[in-house]
């Protein structure tokens, strides 16, 4: 069952529209409840992923609300409390305002603001950002300010430009410019949270641009302490999986270290899917000092049509001395599952330590 399968069996149940109907009823009389609910829980809805569910929550409430739309917020607005108790439900609030508030921002932002001390409004805030970059990303600065961590966590979630199952923001993603005072801002923030989403902001950047992202962090290293270093870290994963030496070196690992990799082997040759190949090798230190050692692996894959990929996977971080060695070894398995399909053909196995390749061996896999 996928993540996507669990989640959405986890939310928007029934007993949560039933809720819904009746707090909304409370405050506005004139809601039918009966029509909303055989709207929602139509012949469609077991079929629907989770954000489907949402989106599809917000349209059922077309037409059953008053057609004045800041009426309509205050009603949404007083059924909060009475519906404290779920979480991701809550999320057709900020989409409330997404589908029906672009043209009204005066009424909209305030409520983005309220909606998302409740359940975060980082998807509802996109198509703003696409309407009026300037503008939106103006008040994101000032929710940047704001005394609710949550609300200053949207300021920076809100436009992180590949947001998981957020619209892309294809301005940002070319010019991350507009993004970096937020960051800047949040960087030292006592939310955990917040620097967290500050990282994840970074780390999405770090896709399309960099060279950005190694000098921003460059920068903010003077603030040290163990905040900035877990912050550091969590923002250059993607660097640092690809091998990028500049976000290495960072980290505190050497792009040219001084060690020599023996006795790499890989056995057995061939395997059939289902089956498990086992690596291992030998890192010696040949330095004057301690090295610190990023040791990871890379899986090459063989695709369709003669085309390759490589996965990389975390394997070990090491402190050696001089002279110091570590043994390691690891058990790759082959099986069939949903994320990957795999050919028969050549793989290879490929040993990076701090983003430098130390030998590669192959085997063949034969997938039925």
């Amino acid at each position: 069952m996928s993540d996507n399968v669990r989640l959405k069996d986890m939310f928007f149940q029934p007993a949560f529209f039933e809720d819904l109907a009746k707090a909304v009823k409370k405050t506005y009389p004139d809601f039918d409840g009966k029509e909303f609910l055989g709207r929602v829980l139509d012949e469609g809805f077991e079929e629907r992923a989770l954000k489907e569910r949402m989106r599809h929550t917000t349209l059922s409430m077309e037409g059953l609300l008053p057609q004045d739309y800041r009426q309509s917020l205050k009603i949404l607005s007083a059924t909060l409390i009475p519906l404290q108790d779920y979480s991701f439900e809550k999320t057709i609030y900020p989409d409330y305002v997404e589908v029906n508030g672009l043209d009204d921002w005066d009424a909209s932002l305030p409520a983005l603001e309220e909606f998302t001390q409740h359940m975060s409004a980082e998807f509802a805030v996109r198509p703003f950002i696409a309407q009026d970059q300037v503008r939106m990303m103006g008040q994101m600065l000032t929710w940047a300010k704001h005394k609710q961590a949550t609300v200053r966590r949207l300021a920076s979630e809100g436009c992180r430009p590949r947001l998981p199952w957020g619209m892309a923001l294809k301005e940002l993603k070319a010019d991350p410019s507009p993004i970096l005072p937020i960051l800047e801002k949040l960087k030292m923030d006592e939310s955990e949270d917040v620097r967290r989403s500050v990282a994840n902001n970074l780390n999405d950047i770090s896709k399309d641009n960099p060279s950005v992202v190694i000098k921003v962090l460059s920068g903010w290293q003077k603030e040290g302490g163990k905040e900035m270093e877990q912050l550091t870290s969590h923002a250059l994963r993607t660097l640092v999986k690809a091998g990028n030496k500049e976000a290495l070196e960072l980290l505190g690992y050497p792009s040219d270290p001084s060690i020599e990799v023996k006795n790499f082997k890989l056995e057995p040759a061939s395997i059939q899917m289902g089956e498990t190949v086992e690596f291992s090798f030998d890192v010696v230190s040949t330095g004057e000092s301690e090295q610190n050692l990023m040791i990871d692996y890379a899986l090459h894959l063989v695709r369709q049509k003669g085309k390759t990929s490589t996965k990389v996977f975390k394997l070990s971080k090491q402190a050696l001395a001089s002279n110091e060695s570590v043994s390691l070894s690891k058990k790759q398995r082959f099986k069939p599952i949903t994320t990957r399909r795999y050919y028969s053909g050549e793989h290879a196995i490929e040993i990076q330590i701090n983003g430098k390749s130390f030998g590669r061996k192959s085997f063949m896999l034969e997938v039925e």
